[in-house]
């Protein structure tokens, strides 16, 4: 095995171990999503006191909440099964433009996300690690 070799399995590890910790992480949206559903259906009451339509607020408030909630759950674990592919494709020598362009959408995730993407682009800007990937 090769010294490029020993690293591409080192990060395809590390993309297995960070991409574990960010699906974990991915569903702390949820507590944001439940407690919308549970200001919708009136087991944590809000009250406002507002002119007009009282109802109304309320009931905007808690959609918001379940919105935002689903949103970045859905993008959290989205970003998060990229990453565990990325890995796949880093071990399987595969789809090299998908795990560049993800090491380097992962320095936005500080301060872990950071070190892997700059590790992977470094790596896979190497003339030797293209060979490996049949890029010339």
């Amino acid at each position: 095995m090769t010294e490029d070799e020993g690293h591409l399995n080192n990060l395809a590890i590390g993309h297995y171990v960070v991409g574990a910790i960010m699906v974990a992480l991915a569903c702390l949206p949820l507590l944001h999503l439940g407690i919308g559903v549970a200001m919708l259906s009136g087991v944590l009451p809000i009250e406002a006191e507002v002119e007009g339509d009282v109802e109304a607020m309320p009931s905007l408030i808690a959609w918001m909440f379940i919105g935002v909630g689903a949103l970045f759950f859905l993008l959290g674990q989205a970003v998060s099964i990229g990453v565990v592919l990325s890995g796949r494709f880093l071990q399987k020598r595969k789809n090299y433009m998908f795990s560049f362009v993800l090491g380097c959408l992962m320095c936005f995730f500080v301060p872990v996300g950071t070190i892997l993407g700059v590790f992977t682009i470094i790596v896979l800007s190497r003339d030797s690690v293209k060979k490996i990937y049949g890029r010339t």
